[in-house]
Parts: structure tokens; sequence; C-alpha cells
């Protein structure tokens, strides 16, 4: 990826380290503390034609941790975005749709 937005960049990196993994991009901060100020950048890096990854701590994107919004403007734009799925089909798809999960319930 060109941009790796990540929940915790502490985090990542201790996962990366772990796994023997080289981030090759820029990593920045990505947390519901500034998913509203940060989510224009990595859209104009998408719309820019930039690969960017969006790494949580634990949960899906956009259902558990950040990431609606930047899926929503995505979605938005016609830009593609894809997920790693997890253990449920149905979480997956949510994450992807864009529509807003604040009142979804497990």
């Amino acid at each position: 990826a060109d941009v790796v937005a990540a929940e915790d960049t502490r985090r990542l990196r201790r996962l990366t380290q772990a796994l023997g993994i080289h981030t090759s991009g820029r990593v920045v901060s990505y947390f519901e503390g500034n998913e509203s100020a940060r989510t224009p950048e990595l859209v104009e890096a998408l719309v820019g034609g930039a690969r960017v990854l969006l790494v949580t701590d634990a949960g899906m994107p956009s259902v558990s941790d950040p990431g609606y919004r930047l899926v929503a403007a995505a979605v938005e734009k016609d830009i593609r975005v894809t997920a790693v799925p997890g253990p449920s089909a149905v979480l997956t798809a949510l994450a992807l749709s864009g529509l807003p999960v604040d009142r979804f319930c497990f």
C-alpha cells in the first residue's frame, strides 16, 4: 500500500515486526479522534491513484473500529473498496457498504 492508515501506529509496528512484514508506504494514524480530519486526506490519495490500507486494532473497520467515514467517502466517489474478511460475511458486507453502522446490532 502507498498509505497505511492505522488505528494505533504502535500496535501496527508490533504486528508487522512479529509477522516479518515490511510496510513500504507512509504510515498515518487514523482513529476516532482524527477520523473526520484525516478522511479527506486519504480520499484525496485514493482519487490520485494511491492504494490505502486501513488497519484497525481488533475489530472490523467501520463496524467496531474507525473506518465508516473513509469507506462512505470512497463509495460516494465510486472508489473500489475491498476487505480481508473476518469470521462473519455479514460484518464484511456491512463494513464495505458505506452504510451507517451505528444502529447495527450483532
